[in-house]
């Protein structure tokens, strides 16, 4: 037997209960992982709330770090005792998840499970965006919306080792403080900052913008670019963004408009470990800092969903079985 969060309806955080179940085995081609910590995010929220239709009763969880405690049929490559994480696990609020093995990314030594766990859903969204979504090289200029969120502190950092000039947006002090302590070279309030960007490149305008926050700064994020800029939408914190018209893109300066998820950029394994051992090794070094901002029991599931969607964290939050 172990423990796990299961919902058995869909609902606010109280219908999260930490209840006793049976230990999961693992089948063809999986891993059993002993859960060291699991990596908390909006989509699990989504799916407890019914945003996102899920069977009941479920237990949430994709993102998770911990030591392989089982092995099923064919798996090769992996050993009991091996320590991964994963981005693409299920059922991970719990003491034991099975996770695919092509899906299951070592961890390097020196990086403990909190890390690790906080690490493989954020930090591959923010390698796929600036690796294959728009390709950025030196002397770019990037600008970046919600640098002091989870993602967004992790791209400051990759940005600048790859020598682009980072602008981004943030709404408060305290988060200025942390995307300037992240490397970025100016941080702007949402208001105007299409023209602040404006002015720092000479009338110009930025070569990308990757845009999480959606419909509130979708049209000054495309008048903040240059002639054949690319606009990046990843997600939209303020709502989805409305239909547009091609013409718009004709009209700003023959611009590029994309719209990518990670499921689309982890296609094999072998992509999968390319974007993972670089982000993972980053960590290990010490030249990318990873901010886990809050940590709970496992048994306290509940009140860490609620902490989340009251914006009362910042960094990554975790669960520890």
């Amino acid at each position: 037997m172990t423990h796990a969060i299961v919902a058995r309806q869909a609902g606010g955080p109280e219908v999260l209960e930490y209840a006793e179940v049976d230990r999961p085995v693992p089948g063809p081609g999986q891993l059993l992982l002993k859960v060291g910590a699991v990596g908390v995010n909006f989509i699990d929220t989504y799916k407890r709330s019914g945003a996102y239709k899920v069977p009941y009763p479920f237990t949430p969880g994709s993102e998770a770090a911990g030591t392989v405690a089982g092995l099923g049929e064919g798996v090769t490559g992996f050993a009991e005792g091996d320590r991964v994480a994963t981005a693409e696990g299920t059922s991970c609020y719990a003491g034991y998840a099975v996770v695919d093995a092509d899906k299951a990314l070592p961890v390097p030594e020196g990086l403990d499970d909190l890390t690790a766990a906080a690490l493989p859903l954020q930090g591959m969204t923010a390698h796929f965006l600036i690796n294959s979504t728009f390709k950025v090289e030196p002397g770019h200029t990037v600008l970046l919306h919600a640098g002091a969120g989870g993602v967004g502190l992790l791209m400051i950092q990759l940005l600048k080792a790859k020598g682009a000039t980072v602008v981004t947006t943030v709404s408060t002090d305290e988060k200025e403080r942390l995307a300037l302590d992240a490397g970025a070279d100016h941080v702007l309030r949402y208001s105007r900052f299409t023209d602040a960007v404006r002015d720092l490149t000479g009338g110009r305008g930025a070569d990308v913008v990757y845009d999480g926050v959606g419909k509130d700064t979708f049209d000054g994020s495309l008048a903040a670019l240059r002639i054949r800029g690319t606009l990046v939408l990843f997600g939209a914190a303020s709502g989805p963004v409305p239909p547009v018209d091609p013409q718009r893109l004709n009209a700003g300066g023959s611009l590029f408009l994309t719209r990518p998820t990670i499921a689309h950029h982890l296609l094999d394994a072998a992509e999968r470990r390319w974007r993972s051992d670089e982000i993972f090794a980053a960590a290990a070094d010490g030249s990318l800092k990873v901010r886990v901002g809050g940590t709970y029991p496992l048994a306290e599931a509940a009140q860490a969903h609620r902490d989340l969607e009251g914006r009362r964290t910042t960094g990554k939050v975790v669960l520890v079985p």
